[in-house]
């Protein structure tokens, strides 16, 4: 399996920012950490070397970013105002710097597919539903769609528009909505420990309400909210869903 490390400066964040690269060839998975987490996160917790067959197969290419969730909401001296502020300029960064190096070192015409697990699930499913014209599905595992859940209760216009279940079901603009309906969403949850089946299943429902179609997985009580459970959830959406 290629593994590559690059990083430069990131004029949003106004920091090095480092991406691991895993693979040669297929579609772009852009995998997002967990909570406080960091780029190489799923290379150390082996979740790569579950999507080794798949990417050693050409199947999907992998591109790992840092989080800056501590930077950000999960920063408790901070300001909520600010907070938001970091939140935006981290979408920034994913749009503007990540998605144009993942388009140089594949194609325009690769689709990219953003992942990720609990914090990551949520960030992953924002950057989808945002820029659906960039991004062309998601797979979010054990998250909530409601970014109230890591403000502290903290609440302003850019929380509201970072948090799925708040900005979907009033969203109207036809295009957009066009865009998402055409994408590839899955939603996957366990409904053992530390895991909200009932915030996935209140999600899917805005999403039903919008027309969207999208996957719903909600797995068994023995599926706990920990690395197990996305070391069997991801490879088993690649392999029978892509």
């Amino acid at each position: 399996m290629d593994r590559e490390i690059h990083t430069w400066y990131s004029p949003a964040l106004q920091k090095e920012m480092p991406i691991a690269v895993y693979g040669h060839y297929g579609f772009a998975l852009l995998m997002i950490p967990t909570a406080a987490a960091d780029y190489l996160e799923y290379e150390r917790f082996e979740l790569i070397e579950h999507l080794r067959p798949f990417i050693d197969q050409g199947k999907m290419k992998v591109f790992s970013i840092n989080s800056i969730n501590m930077e950000s909401w999960m920063n408790k001296p901070m300001e909520g105002a600010h907070k938001a502020i970091r939140h935006n300029q981290f979408n920034q960064y994913v749009w503007e710097e990540v998605i144009p190096f993942i388009q140089n070192t594949t194609s325009v015409e690769t689709p990219i597919i953003t992942s990720g697990a609990s914090f990551g699930a949520l960030h992953a499913m924002n950057l989808f539903l945002k820029r659906p014209d960039l991004i062309k599905g998601v797979i979010a595992m054990s998250g909530v769609y409601d970014l109230m859940e890591y403000s502290d209760g903290y609440y302003d216009e850019q929380v509201y528009f970072n948090s799925p279940i708040h900005y979907i079901p009033n969203l109207t603009d036809h295009q957009l909505l066009e865009k998402i309906r055409s994408g590839k969403i899955i939603i996957a949850t366990g409904s053992g420990n530390h895991e909200d089946p009932n915030a996935n299943n209140r999600f899917s429902g805005v999403l039903h309400s919008k027309s969207i179609p999208h996957e719903l997985s909600v797995w068994g009580n023995d599926i706990h909210h920990d690395w197990p459970t996305w070391k069997k959830m991801l490879p088993h959406f690649i392999d029978s869903r892509f």
